[in-house]
């Protein structure tokens, strides 16, 4: 995608890109776009998520493809670094520093304008301001996770990478940034967020890239990937007014490969789950039925994962 056809709404560009180090390939041809919202990149350690973060950063050049933040490359230098703001995964933060001091060199370096201000909306943000005047080498894991992210967004960057951002922080606590983070959609930013745990993805983002061994493997709402797995069979919990009966009509659907009777209701093998979708609520018409439920049990992302690192 050349830069004069991107879309207006698309904050980063990947173009065949890859790198490697040495003779390792760490990314491998990867080519995706992230817009507004809050895009989950999935994938085991190893997976090449760190990198790909870096790059779109600007840390690092591709050894071959293109990465465009709005269009430009990141690596143009000020102007476009004032729209980014990545939260690495590695704890590097200076521990004879305050966090105060730590998020105002930032906001300097940026050339913010009320730099005071701009640090203190930023402790605030992540509930640090009553310890702000704290050496972070003192910190916790979650609250040096939290100083990081006040430095990424003391200048307000219309672009967020995170790198594992849940790393330490306590249950509260990651309810705490998931809401910041949407908080931050809902005004227009573009959040990239990298997990390889899986309820954290699928509980934050409205879209996921699926990175495995440098490639990216599967992208899309988690729904619509282990939709697309037509040689997998999915398994759908229904319930209704008379579940024998309706077992019994199900068995005669041509896309259904196994019917069981359960404590739950009526749990169902397919192979194609649109096609099971659209001739259920027949069935039970015919019948003369009320369907009190329709569920795809394993519609979770930790199945589409373990589905697609076992391809």
């Amino acid at each position: 995608m050349s830069t004069s056809t991107a879309r207006a709404d698309t904050a980063l560009e990947f173009e065949h890109v890859s790198h490697w180090y040495g003779d390792v390939v760490a990314v491998n041809d990867i080519s995706c776009t992230v817009g507004t919202g809050i895009t989950g990149l999935l994938g085991p350690n190893g997976a090449g998520k760190s990198t790909l973060l870096q790059l779109a950063a600007g840390l690092l050049v591709p050894a071959s493809g293109a990465v465009r933040v709005y269009g430009a490359p990141p690596t143009n230098g000020p102007s476009v670094y004032r729209h980014v703001a990545l939260v690495p995964e590695r704890e590097a933060l200076p521990a004879m520093m305050s966090a105060r001091a730590f998020v105002a060199a930032r906001a300097a370096m940026l050339g913010v304008r009320d730099v005071r201000g701009a640090v203190d909306r930023a402790l605030a943000l992540v509930e640090l301001d009553t310890v702000a005047d704290r050496k972070v080498g003192g910190f916790s894991k979650g609250m040096r996770q939290r100083a990081k992210l006040a430095a990424a967004l003391v200048h307000e960057p219309s672009l967020v990478l995170l790198d594992e951002p849940f790393n330490g922080l306590d249950p509260r606590q990651r309810v705490h940034m998931m809401r910041l983070l949407e908080e931050r959609v809902a005004e227009g930013t573009a959040v990239l967020l990298s997990s390889h745990i899986l309820e954290e993805i699928e509980g934050v983002a409205n879209r996921i890239l699926v990175m495995l061994s440098g490639r990216l493997a599967a992208s899309g709402d988690y729904r619509t990937l282990r939709r697309l797995m037509t040689d997998q069979p999915h398994t759908v919990r229904v319930r209704s007014s008379n579940d024998r009966t309706l077992a019994s009509l199900l068995m005669q659907v041509p896309s259904v490969l196994s019917v069981e009777l359960s404590s739950e209701g009526v749990v169902v093998r397919t192979t194609d789950y649109a096609a099971f979708a659209r001739a259920v609520a027949p069935a039970a018409q015919h019948g003369q039925l009320t369907l009190f439920e329709v569920e795809a049990t394993d519609e979770s992302l930790e199945h589409v994962f373990a589905y697609l690192v076992a391809r």
